[in-house]
């Protein structure tokens, strides 16, 4: 199963969805060739090629192709005339042939609210890592690192007149003991 996710995960929840789809009943599709006609031989393979996509809205196949008793009555209703159908009646007569409408299909998704809920979550995790690190884990500062110990080196620099002539010492003045302006 493994294998199949991973090499190829369309088909995986295109399987899954299938399954889901026959658990609950809302869609038994045939299986036909696509030069055969579009009647029922059977339960489809759950690696079937129904989507509801943008760019081929109408699938070779209703949504769903084994009706009960109200769902057949609503079909034998529905080649009478149409102004005799009530909107709720139209609606089911359109979700027994499609599984989503356009609205439906170009809605945004709120997956932008997951994606930025988990970069937040690892970004914590990932501060509060480092404060642990810090804390418990790397070692004190060196007395090197100190401001006592960097004004030291400083002082101790300038007392041996190191690089006079483009160094540090080149900008002090010694008669004044402050920094030249």
């Amino acid at each position: 199963m493994w294998v199949l996710v991973h090499t190829h995960p369309q088909m995986f929840f295109r399987a899954v969805w299938s399954l889901v789809l026959r658990k609950r009943g809302l869609g038994m599709r045939g299986i036909h060739s696509p030069g055969d006609t579009a009647h029922s031989k059977g339960k489809m393979t759950p690696y079937t090629n129904y989507h509801a996509q943008r760019t081929y809205p109408m699938p070779d196949e209703p949504f769903c192709t084994e009706l009960n008793a109200e769902q057949q009555a609503l079909k034998e209703k529905e080649k009478g005339s149409w102004t005799q159908l009530s909107h709720a009646e139209k609606v089911a007569l359109y979700r027994l042939q499609f599984h989503e409408t356009f609205a439906e299909m170009n809605r945004r998704s709120n997956e932008w609210k997951t994606v930025v809920g988990c970069v937040f979550f690892f970004c914590g995790f990932t501060a509060l890592l480092i404060w642990w690190q810090r804390v418990y884990v790397f070692p004190e500062k060196p007395i090197t690192l100190t401001d006592e110990w960097k004004a030291q080196q400083l002082q101790r620099i300038l007392d041996m007149k190191g690089n006079p002539v483009q160094g540090l010492a080149s900008q002090w003045d010694y008669e004044k003991k402050e920094w030249k302006k």
